[in-house]
């Protein structure tokens, strides 16, 4: 019964070969939006304001992708940040929870803002079912026509002429014709079956000047607290790894690879008893499977549920948290380009991964009591999911394929050091990627991949990141899978955003319809004043927050943390501005003496230089962090009092030294004997003239 509860639902997410017979129907109609993501939701009711004839093609059996598959609590970071068709959403959210005084008397600081200088009720965490029913209620009311089950035949399901789609077709033989096509599926299948460029998996750093891309070390979030070992006999590596973990190298930090961020299901659970189902241990239900997340317990760490967010009616969004989690690292490498039979199964191993942890957790008799009893007292709901037995229809694509257009949006834009024109939607999220591989280190098993780097204003998204070139395609716009590098994407990949650029393509395709244009030639200042109309945020005129600094751009010679060599293990914030680079580095005020940061400066030319640090300030710092700079005349230790503020933020002078171009010279900045937390920014030489 379980394993047909399985099959069931990847049948639902549109992810094994769909039942409609062979038709030979053909359609036509102005706009054709292929996915009912609330992307694909929120372009069918923008379309048909616009009184365009639309049609919404999805897969599946249910609209709304994560938005109604279990993301009930809405990552955006700056609310205020959107608007139009999206805004609207999450007014109908509150107005729908507002018809119960209770509930609205108990969280009312919840969902009540300022917004404009008016207070303005949105919420944004809500049961599955409501989001769904208010999606469902959208498209009726629209008269978009849902052609559910239906999936595109990827041989030949794209018919083009030069460089215009004429039509797409189902694997059910279905035909539809139209003027503008729309992708707004999380994996990017009609975008590529039109033959247009995108890119899977990470850019090294190289590729757009990024720091954050690639391969990533350093970071400490979701990375394991406690030393667990990996293999199958602890201390044996003749006896294999354990499953989750794999025995290659993890590549190099800033160099790009093939591998995804990882997938889990963002499911909804109760510890209401009368609303509460029990979890299921799923067919093929393997102890193994789970043999590191029980050894991190018995390490002393649990907190595997931790990231559980409330919801109404004692329900919660649960994501996944820490270092072993419902995250199924390094099991979705195919999964952006594979057939529809391979998905199928990756799908399938997600449930039983995800289910059996649940599972797991709450019953297996090695888990600590404690926690079994924690775990235990979730169940899955009873009124969510009913043709799904209560678990979520929609897998947690992070990310998939991302085309490549003439503007890639890039880490430059997210931190606001560089700016777009033909803005059609604002971003706020930090740049978040979860974690990508599971790898051996000294014997103890090593997350890689995991970033959060925020601490930024809302940015602009370029209309040119949601249309391909011209010479690949000029009538399709691609606003879920857009053009955006693995570290920019990771901040633009939220359900409010995806509905914001789901309501600017249709506007676009509109536009584009009344003037008989490619999308690529769209006027996008009228593009602009008809967003603006329907109440599209474009620009942030809020508070805004320095762009951090560019070491590359500074004088003299300027080295940030990145390029440090490290000794200990450095946490990573970027809470307090200014700062350079993606954050800095601090010791958590612990393990004394254990941790430094060693920077070596290279000089083109011999001669004084002013050296300089940067730092924080905070009057949680120490004052007496030491610092030790070797130049030609021999070590010269100090001490940087970092509770005071930086002559010249967020540098400091430490004073005039003498270098040569044969050797570098080494600034080596610790934690021993200090008296506070400890902050490691940059590291910066500047030429100074010298005296008559």
């Amino acid at each position: 019964m379980l394993r047909l509860l399985c099959i069931r639902l990847a049948s639902l997410a549109g992810l094994i070969v769909a039942a409609n017979p062979i038709s030979a129907e053909t359609l036509r109609y102005d706009v054709v939006i292929y996915g009912g993501t609330s992307a694909g939701v929120a372009a069918a009711v923008q379309a048909s304001r616009m009184g365009k004839s639309v049609v919404l093609i999805e897969p599946g059996r249910h609209l709304g992708g994560l938005t109604t598959g279990g993301l009930g609590a809405t990552d955006i970071g700056n609310k205020a940040a959107i608007g139009g068709i999206s805004r609207e959403f999450y007014r109908e959210v509150a107005r729908h929870y507002a018809q119960d005084s209770s509930w609205r008397q108990q969280t009312r600081e919840h969902y009540s803002e300022r917004r404009g200088g008016a207070s303005e009720d949105t919420m944004w965490t809500f049961e599955p079912h409501v989001a769904e029913a208010i999606l469902n209620r959208w498209i009726a009311d629209a008269k978009v026509p849902v052609r559910f089950g239906e999936r595109l035949d990827r041989k030949v399901g794209v018919r083009k002429r030069g460089a215009a789609i004429e039509s797409i077709r189902m694997e059910s033989g279905l035909v539809l014709e139209g003027s503008i096509f729309l992708d707004t599926m999380y994996e990017g299948d009609l975008m590529a079956a039109a033959s247009v460029s995108y890119h899977v998996g990470r850019e090294a750093n190289a590729t757009y000047g990024e720091t954050l891309n690639g391969v990533q070390f350093g970071h400490p979030h979701h990375q394991f607290l406690k030393p667990v070992d990996p293999y199958k006999v602890p201390g044996d590596p003749s006896s294999g790894l354990l499953p989750g973990v794999h025995d290659g190298p993890p590549g190099v930090h800033g160099e790009g690879d093939r591998r995804v961020q990882a997938y889990n299901f963002r499911v909804c659970l109760t510890d209401a008893p009368e609303n509460r189902l029990p979890i299921p241990k799923p067919e093929g239900y393997d102890p193994l499977r789970h043999e590191l997340l029980l050894r991190y317990i018995q390490a002393g760490v649990y907190d595997a549920l931790k990231l559980n967010t409330p919801m109404p009616n004692r329900k919660t969004d649960i994501n996944n948290h820490g270092a072993v989690s419902s995250d199924n690292i390094g099991m979705n490498y195919d999964y952006p380009e594979a057939d529809y039979a391979r998905r199928d199964e990756i799908i399938q191993e997600h449930v039983t991964y995800h289910q059996g942890m649940l599972w797991f957790l709450a019953n297996d008799p090695r888990v600590p009591a404690e926690v079994r009893a924690d775990a235990g007292r979730w169940g899955l709901c009873k009124d969510e999911f009913l043709d799904t037995g209560g678990w979520p229809h929609q897998l947690y694509v992070r990310e998939a394929r991302r085309m490549i257009s003439d503007h890639v949006m890039t880490q430059h834009e997210c931190q606001g050091r560089s700016v777009v024109e033909d803005a059609v939607g604002l971003a706020a999220y930090t740049m978040d990627s979860h974690n990508v591989q599971r790898y051996v280190k000294d014997g103890k098993a090593w997350n890689e991949g995991d970033v959060e780097v925020g601490g930024f204003s809302p940015y602009s998204i370029a209309y040119r990141s949601i249309v391909p070139k011209e010479a690949e395609c000029t009538n399709l716009i691609v606003p879920v899978c857009l053009s955006a590098s693995h570290i920019a994407y990771g901040s633009i990949r939220m359900e409010p955003v995806f509905m914001v650029l789901g309501q600017s393509a249709a506007t676009a395709a509109g536009l584009a319809l009344d003037a008989g244009v490619s999308v690529q030639k769209v006027d996008v200042p009228a593009l602009q004043a008809r967003l603006a109309q329907d109440g599209q945020v474009l620009r942030w005129t809020g508070p805004r927050r320095t762009p951090p600094l560019d070491a590359a751009s500074l004088p003299g010679v300027a080295l940030d943390d990145a390029q440090a060599e490290l000794t200990g293990d450095w946490g990573r914030s970027a809470t307090l501005a200014p700062y350079v680079g993606d954050g800095y580095l601090h010791d958590n005020n612990e393990a004394k003496g254990a941790r430094s940061a060693r920077f070596l400066l290279h000089v083109a030319q011999p001669g004084r230089y002013e050296v300089r640090v940067a730092y924080t300030p905070n009057p949680n710092r120490a004052s007496n962090v030491p610092v030790a700079i070797r130049d030609a005349d021999g070590v010269h230790p100090l001490q940087v009092d970092q509770r005071r503020k930086p002559a010249d933020a967020p540098f400091h002078p430490l004073g005039v030294f003498r270098f040569t171009a044969d050797a570098p010279a080494e600034v080596v900045i610790s934690n021993a004997g200090t008296d506070g937390h400890v902050v490691v920014d940059a590291v910066q030489a500047v030429p100074v003239a010298e005296e008559p």
